[in-house]
């Protein structure tokens, strides 16, 4: 789903991605978003800020409520408070306009597959890590903390279990982007700093000072040691 109220721009991302086999539904302001997103379920949706009637700060905050479906920010203010704000409701990227379309359909293909992987049933042998009082699942795609379930996105997943699997290895944020969003790295360190303040704010008893997942300045991340 498509919710941008420039019908300009609707029409040329709707001609691409219809083109990359995509099926494409739209909103022209935010109420009639949420009105087809209670009626039907979708794969992702591309979402503007600045939208009447409802803009895309509360679209989100709304759509969190009820579901982890990908949601990619688009909107011509390119500020990093507008994107801390927009990834820290739970978006799991961010694109300016203008942008290219090249670009455009790498990350929705990206953001689709990411979600395509989080919520598949694999057939591997299940795969239990305990990291103190985190218990991750790989299996049935779950995390407890002190035995209580935690709800993560898609992208928070891949994220701890990139260095749940990988204890000792420190992860430069190029790395990371390639391992989690699986695509080149498009040098906003910002998508990934939001993410990862999200995830600790989840894991972590204290996020400010966090004990599962260390920075390392200037280098990365790492899995802390217990």
């Amino acid at each position: 789903m498509l919710v941008e109220d420039d019908h300009s721009i609707s029409e040329m991302v709707d001609h691409y991605l219809t083109k990359e086999g995509f099926e494409m539904v739209h909103a022209f302001d935010g109420e009639e978003g949420i009105r087809l997103f209670r009626q039907d379920s979708y794969d992702l949706i591309l979402l503007d800020i600045m939208l009447p009637k409802l803009n895309g700060m509360d679209f989100l905050k709304i759509v969190r409520e009820k579901s982890n479906v990908p949601v990619l920010m688009v909107s011509a203010k390119d500020g990093e408070v507008d994107k801390a704000l927009g990834l820290g409701f739970g978006a799991d990227d961010y694109i300016a306009k203008p942008f290219s379309m090249i670009e455009l359909t790498a990350r929705v293909k990206a953001a689709i597959r990411r979600a395509t992987q989080y919520s598949a049933e694999e057939p591997a042998e299940n795969k239990v890590i305990q990291i103190q009082q985190l218990t991750i699942d790989t299996d049935n795609v779950s995390v407890l903390k002190n035995g209580k379930p935690l709800q993560l996105t898609s992208t928070e997943w891949h994220l701890l279990c990139l260095f749940a699997e990988n204890p000792k290895k420190v992860f430069t944020k190029e790395q990371i982007f390639r391992s989690v969003w699986n695509d080149e790295y498009f040098g906003d360190q910002n998508i990934i700093n939001v993410h990862m303040r999200r995830l600790r704010e989840k894991i972590e008893d204290d996020p400010s000072s966090p004990q599962y997942i260390k920075t390392l300045w200037g280098i990365g991340y790492k899995l802390g040691e217990f």
